[in-house]
């Protein structure tokens, strides 16, 4: 059962990754679009280990069968918290900085991509809600809520999805070369997401 959960939250960190990105050009951006990409990029780091670490934690619990139900329960709820939290704060980073100067559409890119990680931040708060209201006591029952909660982790990961798309329509183009020169957004590169 935890598996189920665990698989289903596994690219929970990937939409952060959306955040990074890689410079081909010789020429910088204009120094207003780095000005705005260093303070979403500086939000993103501490947020980033808080969500994939909430990510782990449920990957090590997966693992895990004779985990007692309240350890459960108390993981599940303190990763979801942290998940709504750290999508939140990412949110809050991209509207506190502004529209992306210069870049055509940028209000509506920006504006799209807050609207979708709050509304990530909103389903993870949901869950954990859920999680919350779980009985430990009943073993059957608790297996079953546990269910739900699974399968209402595959429909936030059509979110992340959409959220992760999102991010790399505002992040395109110059706003790409401003993030890709932020140090901060750099160290969130995995291997995989670094390939520009």
């Amino acid at each position: 059962m935890n598996k189920k959960l665990a698989a289903a939250l596994s690219g929970g960190a990937v939409l952060v990754v959306a955040l990074s990105g890689c410079s081909s050009k010789d020429s910088g951006p204009d120094p207003k679009l780095v000005a705005w990409a260093k303070s979403v990029c500086d939000a993103v780091p501490a947020q980033d280990a808080k969500i994939r670490a909430a990510n782990a934690s449920i990957a090590k619990i997966a693992t895990d069968s004779n985990l007692p139900p309240k350890t459960a329960k108390t993981t599940y709820a303190q990763a979801f918290q942290d998940m709504a939290d750290g999508y939140k704060a990412i949110a809050a980073a991209i509207s506190g900085a502004g529209t992306p100067p210069g870049v055509d559409g940028g209000a509506k890119k920006q504006q799209d991509a807050v609207k979708n990680l709050n509304s990530l931040s909103a389903s993870y708060a949901d869950l954990k809600k859920q999680v919350d209201g779980l009985d430990t006591k009943d073993q059957g029952k608790f297996a079953k809520g546990l269910h739900e909660v699974a399968d209402q982790t595959k429909q936030i990961g059509e979110q992340s999805s959409s959220g992760t798309a999102a991010l790399k329509r505002l992040e395109e183009g110059d706003v790409k070369e401003a993030i890709a020169k932020q140090p901060s957004c750099k160290v969130n590169a995995s291997p995989s997401a670094a390939t520009g």
